[in-house]
């Protein structure tokens, strides 16, 4: 089991945990600005899963959406605060999953300082629109997958690796424990 990975001449695993897994998870946010939002509930067409825009990843780690008071995605917090985030920063590196649990909050603060003009799109009557909710989730425990040295080695290394017949991609996973 798990045969690529044993052909690999060089360490591709790190698990990351407090400090360094918050770094992972602020720097996957930023670059992704999406992320799949997924809950456990399913009371509407989506079946518990769309994309959302992350407003934040504060330096707690914690990651900081807006929704509709009256959306499903609330219904289903409501019922079960647990959820799991998928993000991919591009096509080919910069994957997270993570699980975590969410809080729905009105603090009008957060608000003022997560609004932006992008926002009026879903919340018509701007940042004092009655309907807006805050979404904070704490991840508790994930998965990242991403390469060690930038696009371009990874590119190289697979070409020779091809070229050799040996594995020589440049991956780099792990746990991520908060």
């Amino acid at each position: 089991m798990d045969s690529i990975n044993q052909q690999q001449p060089e360490t591709n695993r790190r698990d990351l945990s407090g400090a360094d897994a918050i770094a992972r998870i602020r720097e996957t946010a930023d670059a992704a600005k999406t992320c799949f939002f997924c809950t456990g509930g399913n009371t509407g067409p989506s079946r518990g899963v769309r994309p959302m825009s992350v407003l934040q990843a504060d330096e707690a780690g914690n990651l900081w959406f807006m929704s509709a008071s009256d959306s499903h995605k609330n219904q289903e917090l409501a019922a079960n605060p647990a959820v799991i985030l998928f993000f991919q920063e591009s096509k080919h590196a910069g994957f997270l999953q993570l699980d975590g649990v969410a809080t729905i909050s009105t603090d009008k603060a957060k608000i003022k300082e997560l609004w932006d003009f992008m926002l009026k799109t879903w919340f018509t009557e701007g940042e004092d629109d009655p309907r807006i909710t805050l979404i904070k989730v704490t991840p508790r425990e994930g998965y990242y997958w991403d390469n060690k040295h930038g696009q371009a080695v990874a590119g190289a290394k697979m070409l020779v690796g091809a070229a050799i017949g040996k594995t020589l991609d440049d991956s780099i996973e792990g746990r991520l424990t908060l």
